[in-house]
């Protein structure tokens, strides 16, 4: 277990992070969501051991994470952190950067290991190419493999598919925290990407300068988004009579008290996103076709 106790930070007499609390179990989840600077990327590094916290402690099964002040070389086994800048080795090949840190007493059962691994981070084919020629998406998927390479108890991982393209993203989501929640391996997220949060996040944590506004189950959170930054992260919204809509949850209906006005139409894909003027209001609802600009419309608001 992942315990966080009232930790704070600064930096530069800056308030980064201010009394964070969280307690993460083995196996479980947390996505820490937030604006750029909002201190995810601290949190992560303070959790690691790789800075001093100015308050507070960090400790996992109740062993205390230390810092530079009180331990020579960062990091421990049970943990590995995969942040932005991947630390690989250029002039060697996939499934030699993977397999770096794999005992070489048993080389067949390595061989196997590399082999799962490749497959989880869907490189097949590549085992043999040196990472000084992947793409950044590539070296990313290298990066994740070798971190779970040892089977670590925690794994923290920084945006880990911002440099993956969605060709890639969707499937190999779905494979890292699939094999994660199957080995019982905690996991600390910082993302941006909503699509890394409602369908495998355990618990959800949302930073805005360095405090929480919330700490829930995403589901929780997304039901009932109490801040306009909560709900822009999730989808579309609009804030009427003081409660946030997404856009799915106002439809158009053929008469009601509340009308609009059209402004835009956005193809969505399989709907189209509308812009409208709600009485000085800016309002965005699903439908299934484009609308006509400055056609006034009823709507159902349903929560």
């Amino acid at each position: 277990m992942l315990s966080i106790t009232d930790v704070s930070f600064r930096y530069n007499e800056r308030v980064v992070l201010n009394s964070i609390s969280v307690v993460v179990n083995s196996g479980d989840c947390l996505a820490i969501v937030g604006e750029s600077g909002s201190g995810k990327s601290t949190l992560l590094k303070l959790i690691f051991g790789q800075m001093d916290v100015d308050h507070g402690t960090i400790s996992w099964n109740n062993q205390p994470i230390l810092g530079p002040k009180n331990k020579l070389v960062v990091g421990h086994d049970f943990m590995k952190y995969v942040a932005q800048e991947f630390d690989l080795m250029p002039y060697t090949s996939v499934a030699e950067n993977i397999g770096d840190h794999l005992s070489n007493f048993y080389p067949e059962e390595k061989k196997e290991r590399v082999a799962e691994l490749i497959k989880v981070v869907e490189l097949e084919g590549f085992e043999h190419t040196k990472v000084q020629f992947l793409s950044g998406g590539q070296k990313q998927r290298v990066a994740l493999a070798r971190a779970i390479a040892k089977r670590p108890e925690i794994i923290l991982l920084d945006e880990p598919f911002s440099h993956i393209d969605n060709f890639k993203k969707q499937s190999l989501r779905r494979n890292l925290f699939d094999y994660l929640k199957a080995n019982n391996i905690a996991c600390v997220l910082a993302t941006h990407d909503k699509d890394d949060v409602l369908p495998f996040a355990d618990q959800m944590m949302v930073l805005h300068n360095g405090a929480i506004l919330a700490t829930d189950h995403p589901s929780i959170i997304y039901s009932n988004p109490k801040y306009p930054l909560i709900a822009a992260f999730f989808n579309e919204y609009s804030k009427i009579d003081g409660v946030f809509y997404y856009a799915h949850q106002i439809s158009l209906v053929d008469d009601s008290a509340i009308k609009a006005v059209v402004k835009r139409s956005f193809y969505k894909g399989h709907y189209f996103l509308i812009e409208a003027d709600l009485n000085g209001t800016n309002v965005c609802f699903t439908n299934d076709s484009a609308l006509k600009e400055n056609t006034v419309v009823s709507l159902n608001l349903c929560h």
